[in-house]
């Protein structure tokens, strides 16, 4: 008698679980919510725009915070030049302003490169979720040490290009 009613109890809470899956599939489906019919590759799009909206916000803090580094004095020196602010900020300001950034630009995109590994979150089969399915499959590690190494390799290449390129604008110092 009590597996049968184990069993019932059971049956009911799959019941449920699909009904509320479906409720949240509905719910989070953007013609549901907008309007908009985005096809099938929706989840794409809503982690492209969110990865967008979130990394535009901490580069468009990181280049305020650079241009307001710029001491007061070049923009007068530009001034006494006879540079329009245009001409100020393109030949004196961005230079600078570009070579102190570098380094924090570097360790955003670095995190991004790393940050790609949520969209799995959305149901989006990225590297990592491959990876884990393979050492299901597999019943092994290597598939998360492969891909550990790969985004190794990757942010090594990002950092070996930053390193050039900030070596190349160190024709003066601060």
């Amino acid at each position: 008698m009590n597996q049968f009613l184990l069993a019932q109890g059971l049956a009911r809470q799959g019941m449920l679980s699909v009904l509320l899956g479906a409720v949240v599939n509905t719910v989070l489906d953007p013609l549901f919510l907008f309007g908009l019919n985005m096809g099938s590759d929706w989840k794409f799009w809503a982690c492209a725009i969110g990865f967008i909206l979130n990394y535009a916000a901490y580069f468009a803090e990181i280049y305020r915070s650079g241009i307001q580094s710029i001491p007061r004095g070049q923009y007068e020196a530009a001034e006494v030049l006879g540079y329009t602010k245009a001409q100020t900020f393109m030949k004196i300001v961005l230079p600078q302003v570009i070579k102190r950034i570098l380094p924090a630009m570097g360790n955003e995109v670095i995190t991004l490169v790393k940050d790609t590994s949520l969209a799995f979150v959305l149901g989006i089969m990225e590297m990592f979720s491959a990876a884990k399915a393979l050492a299901a499959s597999e019943v092994s590690m290597v598939p998360y040490a492969i891909a550990a190494l790969i985004y190794w390799v990757f942010c090594l290449l990002i950092e070996f290009i930053l390193n050039r390129v900030e070596k190349r604008l160190d024709y003066y110092h601060d």
